[in-house]
């Protein structure tokens, strides 16, 4: 056998080799995504196909709760549905009105993210924060957009802005501090902060009056604003008095917002104060040293 042949039996032991060595590589590779594939059927079953027997209803139920709703999830969906729903603002007259039922939805969504942590016990410190951060979204973008196109003042997204920067940056220093937001270790210790900040009632009604607020605002902009405003030939009156509205509503809300505010400013500012006095105390042991 000469060199020419040698070289062709050689290459040919290499090429099946290769050969060999891809086959067992793309059976690997099948038999993982069999596996996977399978995994997915089954999770898909447990998750979206009741049981048979009726006593485990409710437990394939609570399970299907917990694998595909947590609040952080129904936070973001808000957001997303909040932001979906200023942008169909001024874009027609039933883009306008899909943008209410939407806003309606995300507060909606507001009060389902609560009820989903205290009935899973899902309440965290990083959870709460989370929910803080998706209201001052939520608020900053509606009001912003409803300022831009002149309906509110502009001075309205800068208060709800700067109120929400001055709370949650003293909240901040007292979870620094090791304070919670809610517990006998909460940051709030007095019975109206609490009754101001954290009760039922209160979230609940700041809740119904940026509802009110946002759906006031997009109606108004639906049915008296624009050329495909539903009823746009309105009197100069009647104009005038729906727009009064709307700024009596929309400064009711930011009033309520700011007396919410108040028992974070107040009792936060203690932490703040406590901080430079102690930063002050130890330049100063600094410089006797």
């Amino acid at each position: 056998m000469d060199g020419r042949q040698r070289g062709g039996v050689a290459n040919g032991r290499q090429m099946r080799d290769l050969a060999g060595g891809a086959i067992s590589v793309i059976k690997k590779a099948l038999h993982k995504l069999l596996e996977i594939h399978g995994l997915e059927i089954r999770c898909w079953q447990r998750c979206c196909i009741p049981p048979s027997r009726p006593e485990n209803s409710r437990k394939w139920l609570g399970y299907r709760m917990s694998m595909c709703w947590t609040p952080n999830k129904v936070t973001l969906l808000r957001v997303l549905v909040g932001f979906a729903a200023v942008s169909l603002f001024g874009r027609g007259m039933w883009a306008n009105l899909a943008a209410v039922g939407l806003t309606v939805a995300s507060i909606a969504l507001d009060a389902l993210d609560g009820h989903i942590a205290r009935t899973k016990k899902l309440a965290t410190p990083v959870g709460a924060q989370i929910d803080i951060l998706g209201d001052r979204m939520i608020e900053n973008v509606y009001f912003t957009y409803f300022a831009a196109v002149g309906m509110v003042s502009l001075w309205l997204p800068v208060f709800f802005f700067a109120r929400g920067a001055a709370t949650d940056f003293l909240r901040g220093l007292t979870m620094h501090a090791g304070h919670s937001g809610w517990g006998a270790n909460a940051m709030l210790q007095t019975w109206w902060g609490r009754g101001l900040v954290a009760s039922r009632w209160s979230r609940g009604l700041y809740a119904a009056m940026k509802c009110l607020c946002f759906c006031y605002l997009g109606l108004e902009l639906a049915l008296t604003r624009g050329p495909v405003a539903l009823i746009g030939e309105l009197a100069a009156d009647a104009k005038m008095l729906i727009s009064l509205g709307a700024q009596l509503l929309t400064w009711a809300t930011a009033g309520f917002c700011l007396v919410r505010g108040l028992p974070v400013l107040l009792e936060g500012w203690k932490y703040f104060a406590d901080g430079i006095v102690a930063r002050g105390g130890k330049r100063i042991a600094r410089k006797i040293a």
